[in-house]
């Protein structure tokens, strides 16, 4: 059996001490901040917390912390603690973000340097990775050896869950397929003349639109994407241009001829 934890043995000479925590506290902060006793509160054995209202402007819904305990078989009550707490209703800052993930991409602008962490899981060195020109290729450390002597390719690439976590959120951004244009077009940009198509393990997925006039013109879109200019895109009959009559011709009165 789970043991219940014992609730402290309320102590009364620590719970009647109200005017000893109030003039402790008004000796600590100013008396004006200071208001009605609102609470006593066992904290444990030989241990009590006074509440008292704070009217310091500036800190609505806050309230005052005032902690009292003794010594066994005495009867003299010692202050531990004075403290300003927030209650339920208190204005109070919203939880601290670290700057890293408070930075947006649309934040980097002209001259902005945006360092990579040492461990960023989205990036792995290039001789353990591989990419598409040398994963076809047996002898790794013969390439890592070639490419550190000549000092060519990348320090760094993609890992693994960088690119998921790349595909994730282009396909769930603004050219993916749940768009608004996605959802009216008339075909997806698979099957699109303007699409170019990307290399590697993306191009099952993704490609760059070409077309001029197309709003994603030059950004990455999924296959499933689409808008209203794709290049096999026809109208309906009930889109075309209603037909003009034939031409009647008046042959009862006779027609004015400019001569020049």
């Amino acid at each position: 059996m789970t043991p219940t934890a014992r609730k402290p043995r309320p102590d009364a000479v620590l719970l009647t001490a109200v005017d000893s925590a109030h003039s402790v506290l008004t000796s600590s902060v100013e008396p004006a901040d200071v208001g009605s006793h609102i609470a006593s509160v066992a904290e444990g054995d030989r241990l009590v917390t006074h509440t008292f209202e704070c009217l310091r402007p500036g800190y609505r819904g806050w309230h005052w912390s005032v902690v009292v305990t003794r010594a066994a078989r005495q009867r003299t009550v010692t202050v531990d603690e004075v403290v300003l707490l927030p209650g339920p209703d208190a204005i109070v800052a919203p939880t601290w973000v670290p700057y890293r993930d408070r930075v947006q991409a649309a934040d980097l602008g002209p001259g902005d340097l945006l360092l990579s962490d040492e461990d960023d899981a989205r990036l792995v060195p290039t001789w353990l990775a591989g990419d598409e020109r040398t994963e076809e290729l047996i002898d790794e450390r013969s390439i890592r050896q070639v490419a550190d002597d000549l000092g060519l390719g990348r320090v760094h690439m993609l890992s693994l869950e960088g690119r998921d976590a790349a595909v994730q959120r282009w396909y769930d951004g603004d050219h993916g397929p749940e768009t608004a244009l996605a959802r009216s077009a008339p075909a997806h940009c698979h099957s699109c003349g303007f699409l170019v198509r990307l290399a590697g393990p993306l191009s099952t997925v993704f490609g760059v639109c070409a077309n001029a006039m197309a709003p994603d013109d030059g950004q990455v879109v999924s296959f499933d994407h689409g808008c209203g200019a794709h290049s096999e895109v026809a109208l309906t009959k009930a889109q075309l241009p209603p037909m003009l009559p034939p031409p009647v011709f008046d042959t009862v009165a006779f027609d004015d001829i400019e001569l020049f």
